[in-house]
């Protein structure tokens, strides 16, 4: 190879190189928006979401985004409640597409954690702080990457939304989602949504072995059972107790599961995965996504409480409270029971359900709230080849499995409302260590920065794309 000839290949790898990977300053600027949205409280009790929205606001402006393209929305009776919506102008060859993310995050305890929660703290290579894996690592990779893009002349075939959003964790009055499509959906309609607030990948042993992406979300549905009895004085025990008729009720629940019940993006994912498992997992798999599966085959793939969740319809008992004195027999006993509906699965349908498991005419079973389904989002078509796409050039030889979550997103109200959604965060965690709603939230320094780039490079592919869902 001649000297000439080396020299331009040299160049066009750095070049290559430049294209793909962040300028310090830019690695260092999402670190500094993550920074800034942790130690802003954005908790329901004491927090100001229209602080946060405000802050991401600023940014935008000095980056130079038209004002008129920067909305504050902010709901009547919840000053502290705001979102912020931007858009990105494209060519208008095609609709837009929506990036949701949620600036909420739940509670946390000074007491509880060994770092301030609302201080970002790094350390020995990861960050501190709660929200930094559920959500402000996906408020900050857009914000940053929507700057970046600007920064850089980006000029795509759509309009690109941004949409960061209130209350997906209280998911109240004032969610934000809803009060945008309510309210505001020319501001954030589009063809589709990413949502960066679930999917991401999977660590085993420190290295990535799975990345997700999420089409469909279980639907979440609570019940109270009750139990009544006149009572009565505790020294006079009677047969008929109400704490133990609500408890031999609840037993029959805890031995109790509902049928296997797969759709388009669990069967994909299991026969995916089953590629990946071993021995009689691997086996077991196949089985369960063939359809009917043998109980002996559902009882072995339940060990996992991962895969026994994405198989069907769970409830689960959270909250039990009973009696009035302690000297007294109980005149009522009440247990919170929590389900996660599999889509296509009806609320009436669970609640009869639960009904023939209590067996017991006298436990009253009755709806907390009442069950809003979604449908789920197509697990093939171009959005899933360009998300497969840049996950490969990111981590090569990472398989792409659609999933379904087996919480809730904001990603639910947007598929009711007609706009496809799809899970795609850049975030890898080893399953026996998340910490997201719990105690010393954090995210490993290096995959926050991989995070950001992979948001970067899937925002830039989407943009460029006309070929819809």
């Amino acid at each position: 190879m001649s000297l000439n000839r080396l020299a331009c290949v040299i160049a066009l790898t750095a070049a290559l190189l430049s294209a793909q990977s962040p300028a310090p300053e830019q690695r260092a600027f999402a670190r500094d928006l993550l920074r800034e949205l942790i130690e802003i409280n954005t908790t329901d009790s004491a927090g100001d979401l229209t602080r946060a929205a405000e802050a991401m606001r600023a940014h935008f402006r000095a980056a130079g985004f038209p004002e008129t393209d920067i909305q504050l929305i902010v709901p009547d009776g919840g000053p502290k409640k705001g979102n912020l919506v931007v858009r990105f102008r494209g060519t208008g060859a095609c609709r837009p597409v929506l990036f949701n993310s949620h600036l909420d995050v739940v509670e946390a305890k000074r007491e509880d954690w060994t770092v301030d929660p609302f201080h970002f703290t790094e350390k020995d290579g990861w960050f501190y702080g709660r929200g930094t894996t559920d959500d402000k690592d996906g408020d900050a990779a857009l914000v940053a990457d929507f700057i970046r893009l600007k920064q850089e002349g980006f000029r795509p075939k759509r309009d690109l939304i941004l949409a960061l959003t209130a209350d997906e964790e209280t998911s109240d009055k004032y969610n934000g989602v809803d009060i945008l499509l309510r309210n505001h959906r020319d501001l954030i309609d589009a063809e589709y949504c990413i949502n960066e607030d679930s999917g991401g990948g999977i660590l085993r042993d420190g290295k990535r072995v799975m990345y997700q992406v999420q089409s469909a979300e279980k639907t979440y549905l609570s019940f109270t059972l009750t139990t009544t009895n006149p009572g009565g004085h505790s020294s006079l025990p009677r047969p008929r107790n109400a704490i133990y008729e609500l408890a031999s009720g609840l037993g029959r629940l805890a031995n109790f599961s509902f049928p296997v019940h797969l759709n388009d993006v669990t069967k994909s994912f299991f026969e995916r995965v089953a590629k990946m498992e071993t021995g009689q997992m691997a086996a077991d798999l196949r089985v369960v996504a063939g359809g009917a599966p043998a109980k002996e085959v559902v009882d072995r793939v339940a060990q996992n409480t991962y895969y026994n969740a994405l198989m069907h319809t769970t409830c689960v008992a959270t909250m039990l409270t009973a009696g009035h004195a302690e000297n007294a027999l109980p005149q009522r006993a009440v247990a919170t029971v929590n389900c996660r509906l599999v889509p296509g699965e009806t609320e009436q349908w669970v609640q009869q359900t639960l009904a023939d498991v209590m067996a017991d005419p006298g436990i009253a079973i009755a709806p907390v709230d009442h069950a809003h389904p979604s449908p789920f989002s197509p697990v093939d078509g171009p959005v899933l080849q360009i998300v497969e796409r840049v996950a490969a050039e990111m981590w090569p030889g990472v398989p792409v499995i659609p999933v379904m979550e087996t919480g809730a997103t904001d990603g639910r109200q947007l598929r009711i409302a007609g706009i496809p959604t799809w899970g795609a965060e850049g975030v890898f965690q080893d399953p026996s260590d998340v910490r997201a709603h719990g105690r010393d939230e954090r995210i490993r320094a290096d995959i926050f920065d991989d995070h950001v780039e992979f948001v970067y490079r899937l925002i830039k592919a989407l943009g460029n794309d006309c070929q819809g869902r």
